[in-house]
């Protein structure tokens, strides 16, 4: 008998973890797949206001004023620092505050496009019962 071959009565090593290995797997080649196609996926609603904040401090830093000078540059450097030294307590202690707030501002969004909508769909039909043809307006849509 080989190496290779198993008495029929031996039983097989089983991976009692292996349907989980291989999901993780699937789940990871996955998510590198989207990332490669579409980008890094935005990050929660405070480590986005981080970022802007930095990129804004970034672009104002990078500005070159040539009437006021170095002077105004050392004032705009000073400004970003405090508005960073404001910001970054803030979002450390309620990180879940800005996704709650990202939140509520889709849920307002969405009430305004129904009221919207709603009324457009009132108009439309009060001009529909008078026998008024459109006027060939078109639809604006609010996405």
């Amino acid at each position: 008998m080989s190496d290779t071959e198993r008495p029929a009565d031996q039983p097989r090593a089983v991976d009692d973890d292996a349907w989980e290995k291989a999901c993780a797997e699937d789940l990871a080649a996955e998510q590198a797949r989207r990332r490669a196609q579409h980008g890094t996926p935005p990050g929660s609603a405070a480590e986005e206001l981080r970022r802007l904040v930095d990129a804004v401090s970034e672009k104002l830093s990078g500005l070159q004023t040539p009437i006021a000078g170095m002077a105004a540059q050392g004032a705009v450097n000073q400004l970003i620092n405090q508005a960073k030294s404001v910001v970054e307590p803030v979002i450390q202690r309620n990180p879940d505050v800005f996704d709650h707030l990202a939140a509520a501002g889709s849920e307002l969004l969405a009430a305004y496009r129904s009221a919207v909508e709603g009324h457009e769909r009132r108009w439309t039909d009060d001009r529909k019962d008078k026998g008024d043809e459109p006027s060939g307006g078109d639809h604006i849509d609010l996405d």
